[in-house]
């Protein structure tokens, strides 16, 4: 058998991994076909917007590659391994729900569950979607600034992929968070001028907060808190953190507005839980559609 000559220069790939598979499955049919005196020549992987990833194909060139009747099964099996391990460096952990609008095409809103995870907040994405929006719920435990798997990277990337779809009307998003996923919202979206337009949340997180005049100095778009005074929910989001975060955000100046509910405790507008409050939870619900339709308008 004569000697395979093969050139692969390694670097960086984003969407690329697909074009690793095209040329797998290039080479196979060569082989198939019973090619001798095959040459493939410039197969290139393309990086991808966005792509972070370490594992990496650069774009480069296959030339002339000989083949004598059978091909050299270790070349595949070094093709599957890249291939496999760029497709693991690019996979994003987040799982994303998209609830379409009524009409043709929406504004975005991303939502980010509570702990509980996506299950209680999926009748709510769904009214979002029903005002007119896009709406993408995530799992908020991936967003938690101390416990999550996920970053601002992966945000911006949900933001972007959400931007891509055709039920989406181009521009920036509106994030609201819930619990963990509000506390996610405050730390990575309020950070985000260039991609978020407001951010609404639900008795966010705040316990890992220790200095509350730096974290409110990150914000930079519109914020509204919404927050139980009864909450002692694990000490996660007590009315004296969102009154000292109201205190904080307002002395830089900053568009910032809590409403607390006097009697709420933690989950106050989640019917499927028993702090479920009826007069609380419209009256949040109705700051929320208002909070949107200001900085988020239908149009």
């Amino acid at each position: 058998m004569k000697r395979v000559f093969q050139k692969v220069l390694i670097g960086r790939l984003g969407g690329g991994r697909f074009a690793l598979w095209r040329n797998l499955i290039s080479i196979l049919s060569l082989r198939k076909a019973g090619c001798r005196q095959s040459e493939i020549s410039t197969l290139k992987s393309h990086n991808g917007p966005g792509s972070q990833n370490k594992f990496l194909l650069k774009e480069g060139t296959i030339m002339k590659q000989h083949l004598d009747g059978c091909f050299d099964w270790r070349m595949i099996v070094i093709f599957l391994v890249l291939a496999l391990a760029c497709s693991c460096a690019t996979m994003t952990v987040t799982k994303k729900t998209a609830y379409d609008p009524p009409n043709v095409r929406g504004p975005i809103v991303i939502l980010l569950s509570g702990a509980s995870g996506p299950d209680n907040y999926r009748s709510y994405a769904a009214e979002v979607a029903r005002l007119g929006y896009y709406a993408v719920l995530l799992d908020g435990n991936d967003f938690h600034p101390k416990y999550g798997k996920s970053s601002a990277d992966e945000l911006r990337r949900v933001i972007e992929w959400a931007q891509s779809s055709a039920k989406a009307l181009p521009g920036k998003a509106a994030v609201i968070g819930f619990s963990r996923g509000g506390g996610g919202a405050l730390t990575y979206a309020a950070r985000m001028p260039d991609l978020v337009s407001a951010v609404v949340t639900y008795y966010p997180s705040t316990r890992e907060v220790a200095d509350m005049r730096g974290f409110t100095a990150q914000f930079q778009v519109p914020i509204l808190v919404l927050a139980g005074e009864q909450d002692t929910y694990r000490n996660c989001c007590l009315i004296e953190s969102m009154r000292a975060m109201e205190a904080a955000a307002k002395g830089r100046g900053a568009p910032f507005e809590l409403v607390v509910y006097p009697k709420a405790k933690h989950g106050f507008n989640l019917e499927t839980l028993p702090n479920y409050r009826a007069g609380d939870a419209a009256d949040a619900w109705q700051r929320t559609a208002r909070m949107l339709s200001q900085y988020q308008p239908l149009r």
